[in-house]
């Protein structure tokens, strides 16, 4: 799927930080998602990083000064950089920037350009611990945030002066999640809190040994990102997965056993206005499992299963007026049939049916081919694509139901 920010005209303020070094990386990774990058930097920026090395992964000349030839007379005009962009990005963003554009001080192209913006404005301020710490940043940044600005905040770390705190710039990859999640967001998703399962559940039969599946968790850790992204309050009850862990907006939490995955669901359910239960819940558990390792003697095996608790079935029956409850169905016979048997019998609003009959669908693979079913009967079926546009596809389904 096209990032969110192709097309985009965006404008890299880069100010005097050693962070400056990070800029590069910052345009580079703007660049690859399709927008278009003009970059306006300080004078003390340019003790830091090169105009020339900036220009040329902006692929547009590198902006500095109202000047921009003494021969002709010709300017840079600050109104119209204002005008054109999409959103200005000040990355990184000194304390001494920080107070000029909280006061209004446009001393410079940067400053000027961004008291005539009329497009977002992102700052993600890069300083020494104890910079970053002072009372009057503090307030700086409180005051843009009034305006209407967006920060990205410092992260903790290692600093220039050797230091160990806040205060070092953002990574460019998070601060470009921060552009995209603003390009991507729902309105009324906003503030809506969405409850996630994802991944398999783990059932042990001794402290070595456990019965599971072969869910990755790709889809539901897909389908997080999506709603985080449209703005919503996302809560991930994950089992054990390789998945790498979402950007920090999501909250995660993790289990290993369907009993915990059910007591976390419990937990969050009354609170939810959606619910997606997209994880491979085992559906029997050892009854006795072994508190030791069991010993390998017998030419034959065997181990009890009791049934664990259907969580799908539990939460239709406790929803509220107002909450909306999307299940997951994995089929290899009677597909529809027994889909639309399970949305209607556990209560459901939505069910999102996965074949395995599918090439390229299902487990482990980075692609999946869904249909969608609503309460009413209404079908919606979509081609094989990657689960990250698989989840767009969930996103809009669902908060077209909300609106």
């Amino acid at each position: 799927m096209p990032s969110t920010l192709q097309h985009k005209r965006i404008i890299v303020g880069v100010t005097g930080s050693i962070a400056a070094y990070k800029s590069a990386l910052l345009i580079r990774l703007l660049i690859k998602a399709g927008a278009e990058v003009q970059v306006i930097m300080t004078e003390a920026a340019k003790d830091f990083i090169t105009p020339l090395t900036l220009a040329t992964l902006s692929k547009r000349p590198v902006l500095s000064s109202f000047l921009a030839s003494e021969q002709t007379g010709s300017w840079n005009n600050h109104v119209e950089l204002g005008l054109w962009a999409d959103v200005i990005l000040i990355a990184p963003a000194t304390a001494h920037t920080l107070a000029k554009c909280a006061n209004g001080l446009c001393e410079d192209l940067l400053t000027a350009a961004y008291l005539s913006a009329r497009c977002p404005v992102f700052f993600a301020p890069a300083m020494d611990l104890d910079m970053y710490l002072h009372p009057s940043t503090f307030e700086n940044l409180q005051r843009l945030r009034r305006f209407g600005n967006f920060v990205v905040e410092a992260e903790h770390g290692e600093l220039a002066s050797g230091l160990v705190g806040t205060g070092r710039m953002a990574e460019p990859e998070s601060i470009i999640i921060h552009l995209e999640k603003h390009f991507s967001s729902i309105p009324h998703l906003k503030g809506k809190k969405i409850l996630i399962t994802a991944g398999p559940t783990q059932e042990a039969i001794d402290p070595v040994r456990y019965i599971s599946n072969h869910s990755t968790g790709k889809m539901g850790y897909a389908i997080a990102q999506a709603f985080a992204m449209a703005g919503a309050d996302v809560t991930l009850i994950s089992g054990p997965t390789a998945q790498p862990k979402p950007f920090a907006d999501i909250q995660l939490i993790a289990v290993r056993s369907a009993q915990e995955m059910y007591e976390a669901t419990q937990a969050h359910f009354s609170t939810a206005d959606v619910l997606i239960l997209s994880a491979a819940v085992a559906d029997y558990t050892p009854t006795h499992p072994a508190d030791r390792k069991i010993k390998k003697k017998e030419a034959h095996f065997s181990i009890e299963l009791t049934k664990t608790v259907d969580i799908a079935a539990t939460l239709g029956l406790q929803k509220q007026q107002g909450q909306f409850l999307v299940g997951f169905a994995l089929e290899t016979d009677n597909e529809l049939e027994n889909a639309l048997g399970k949305l209607k019998s556990k209560n459901l609003d939505l069910i999102v049916l996965n074949s395995l009959n599918d090439k390229g669908a299902g487990f482990a693979h980075d692609t999946n081919k869904i249909t969608v079913i609503e309460a009413n009967g209404s079908v919606h079926a979509f081609a094989l694509k990657s689960k990250s546009d698989a989840a767009q596809d969930i996103l809009q389904l669902v908060a077209g139901k909300l609106h």
